[in-house]
């Protein structure tokens, strides 16, 4: 079992295929380290991007190439996740609203006080949209990849795969002990199989007990009532959202994903109705996996397109 805290163990990211950054480390909270990316010009357009669950800031990685000679690409692993610390449960809360609080916290850490482009995908729409529900002038535009803003839709149920990780110690277990979330979901979380080095890459930090607690604490966190601690954040986050249809949005999506589907798609396409939509039948849940190569100079079509102008960001 997990000592106090559990560190992200000596995997430098030069091991990991297409991720050739040099990290850095916050103390986010004391005694707990935040491994973030930061590459482009200090000056540059912000682009902030945030992963989700099991993945980790590797997602994001061909974007970050693509986007550094220009735009100042700030990328976190969220505590427990990629290559920050993964203490136990005594040492951090593990909740949606820690995860708003740690972006905060790096933001401000890192002097960006101004607009982003908040690009999410997974639960980094939970975190994203819930740190810009009280802070929704600083977003300048929205690149949305496979993630949610809002309560599960009434014809969406839960995956009975995703209700067991959450309401069963069972799912803990199976989770914690075989890295069963994380391995499922390399292989079919994609429709192109993912090549084994990107697999192990995805794997990499999740290698023991210890290393997946924010795994299960993910899935656990997963909000679908009023009784759930992340239902506050949902209702804010989801009561913001119309508000960003007067600027500009890029959608990608995977339409083979079995839990971020037609549905959530529909719940973004109906708030952001001038969006640019990019949805894909041949792609799944990491869809930046399956589609990079259409995806990503799509976006930066699309951020080079829509230069930011000051005082242009709605409040």
């Amino acid at each position: 079992m997990p000592g106090p805290t559990a560190a992200a163990g000596p995997m430098p990211p030069s091991a990991f295929p297409d991720y050739p950054f040099a990290g850095h480390r916050f103390a986010v909270r004391p005694g707990i380290a935040l491994h973030y990316l930061d590459e482009g010009p200090r000056d540059g357009e912000v682009v902030l991007m945030l992963h989700g669950n099991p993945s980790w800031s590797f997602y994001w990685r061909r974007l970050v190439l693509a986007l550094r000679d220009r735009y100042r690409c700030i990328v976190p692993d969220h505590v427990g996740m990629g290559l920050s610390d993964k203490p136990d449960d005594a040492r951090y809360p593990y909740t949606l609203g820690a995860r708003i609080e740690d972006l905060d916290a790096l933001l401000r850490h890192l002097g960006i006080d101004g607009a982003v482009t908040l690009a999410v995908h997974d639960w980094g729409g939970g975190i994203g949209f819930g740190w810009a529900a009280s802070r929704a002038s600083r977003v300048a535009r929205l690149v949305i990849l496979n993630t949610g803003s809002f309560p599960l839709p009434a014809a969406k149920p839960l995956p009975t795969a995703l209700k067991f990780g959450r309401d069963s110690a069972l799912g803990e277990l199976v989770i914690r002990r075989f890295n069963a979330f994380a391995a499922i979901a390399a292989r079919i979380g994609v429709e192109r199989p993912m090549p084994a080095d990107v697999r192990r890459a995805y794997l990499a930090p999740y290698d023991s007990w210890a290393h997946r607690i924010a795994v299960a604490r993910f899935v656990q966190d997963i909000p679908l009532g009023p009784g759930d601690r992340a239902w506050p954040w949902v209702e804010a986050m989801a009561r913001r959202l119309p508000d960003y249809a007067d600027r500009p949005a890029f959608i990608g999506w995977g339409l083979r994903d079995f839990v971020f589907d037609r549905h959530f798609l529909q719940g973004f396409t109906a708030a952001l109705p001038n969006a640019e939509l990019h949805a894909f039948e041949d792609a799944g849940h990491y869809v930046l996996e399956d589609k990079a190569e259409v995806l990503v100079p799509a976006i930066r079509r699309f951020l080079d397109a829509h230069p930011l102008r000051i005082g242009s960001v709605g409040a």
